[in-house]
């Protein structure tokens, strides 16, 4: 043990040697010298928040945000208190036009500390962006592109990294004919893959709504190899196509094509929402939990209150024992039969017939017992029978099962105190007697 604490120490006195190296080349704007020594320190010291959050810095500087992302996102796992790696978060959000995600970290800053103002300032930022996002994308439905043009430039200085901004730029000036082969064949490319991708993703539409779902997974798929850069299109084409395979059936594809969509844009509501319908059709419950409360967490609206409720409730229900299978009847048994079949297990788990057996054998028996109880409280009372068989809430019947006294259901079943007994008629021999 002392030996292993003796590595660790050596570990974090280098990793910090390794960080200090890199402050130093950062301090130079050696950007590319800093990001190796950060990494250095990383993988020496690989769950230390401030390293991750160093590197995203440098990675920052070097305008790779997306990368930059991904360390500023860890340092906060590592660390929910670390208030610049919030900021940095936020900051590669708003680079790359995320502005939406970007108002969620800036708020988590700020929650962590009000009077920041950077925080304050960058928040502003972020809901101008998407003030902007909403002003272009309804002037380019009246075709007022030299509004959008405009919009997209506001949008792009505080989003340079923004891939979306700059083709929709691209596509508007193209349209009033400011750009044209040979003079800006960047736009002229962006341009062609926007109309390209738009028109695909408009074929993949149709198709959907006419019930041709193999064509309409045809076209969405081929629309996905038009641009790669096109990040939130991409995210979009993604859920369609999920929403093509749950209509195929093909349920685990679609929560892949959900999972792919919020891997470009994690935002995106709707995919989750998708995602978690999957998990709901397919049972594991706790995965449509998980996605079920990220969207209310983004929209406290009532019905997606009321979504993850029902989920919770199913998750609960999924959970719950299969008390035919404990008494050991047929789902369609008589009354009589589960009479039966009560008395001959409650006799078999009874604690006084294990009395002689080892603790643990009489813990297991004794909950087997309790299990046996409360399978014949509920299965032989025809309106509980009727709401357990029928999935429904046993809670809203007053059932706690926490509550349930077994020994109280067998004396009530057999007549009460005195009306029989264990006793040992030789070792491990037992038979009951009645008064």
């Amino acid at each position: 043990m002392q030996e292993r604490l003796g590595l660790q120490g050596q570990f974090q006195r280098e990793a910090e040697t390794f960080k200090e190296q890199g402050n130093a080349y950062y301090a130079k704007k050696d950007y590319n010298e800093a990001y190796n020594y950060y990494t250095k320190a990383i993988d020496m010291c690989p769950k230390n928040a401030s390293y991750y959050g160093n590197r995203a810095a440098t990675l920052m500087m070097l305008e790779r945000f997306q990368e930059a992302l991904g360390d500023a996102q860890q340092s906060v796992r590592l660390d929910d208190g670390f208030v610049r790696g919030h900021l940095r978060e936020d900051k590669c959000h708003l680079s790359l036009g995320n502005a939406m995600a970007a108002c969620c970290s800036f708020q988590r800053a700020l929650e962590l500390d009000h009077k920041n103002a950077q925080a304050q300032q960058e928040f502003k930022n972020a809901n101008a962006v998407m003030e902007y996002e909403k002003i272009a994308e309804t002037d380019f439905e009246k075709r007022d592109f030299r509004k959008v043009v405009f919009c997209m430039d506001c949008a792009l200085e505080f989003s340079p990294a923004c891939h979306r901004f700059k083709i929709l730029k691209a596509e508007c000036l193209a349209m009033l004919g400011s750009h044209r082969l040979p003079d800006h064949e960047k736009a002229f490319i962006a341009c062609r893959n926007a109309k390209a991708l738009k028109a695909k993703k408009e074929d993949g539409n149709k198709a959907f709504k006419e019930g041709n779902y193999k064509l309409a997974y045809e076209l969405y798929t081929e629309a996905l190899g038009i641009d790669p850069n096109n990040i939130k299109t991409n995210a979009k084409l993604y859920c369609n196509r999920g929403m093509v395979n749950s209509k195929l059936r093909k349920l685990d594809d679609a929560m892949e094509d959900c999972t792919n969509a919020l891997k470009l844009d994690d935002t995106y509501i709707k995919a989750y929402l998708r995602r978690a319908q999957c998990y709901m059709d397919t049972e594991p419950y706790e995965e449509a939990v998980r996605d079920y409360e990220k969207v209310y967490q983004t929209e406290k609206t009532k019905e997606h209150k009321q979504l993850l409720k029902n989920v919770q409730l199913e998750l609960k229900k999924s959970k719950r024992k299969d008390y035919y299978k404990i008494l050991g009847v047929d789902k369609n048994a008589s009354e009589d039969e589960i009479k039966k079949a009560y008395r001959k297990r409650a006799l078999m788990h009874h604690p006084d017939r294990h009395s002689g057996a080892s603790a643990e054998v009489q813990k297991e028996e004794e909950k087997k017992f309790k299990e046996v109880g409360e399978a014949f409280t509920i299965l032989s009372d025809p309106k509980k029978n009727t709401r357990y068989d029928n999935r429904q809430d046993l809670d809203e019947e007053g059932m706690n099962m926490g509550d349930f006294d077994a020994n109280n259901i067998f004396k009530a079943f057999f007549g009460g105190p005195g009306g029989f007994s264990f006793e040992a008629s030789g070792p491990g021999n037992f038979f009951f007697q009645f008064g």
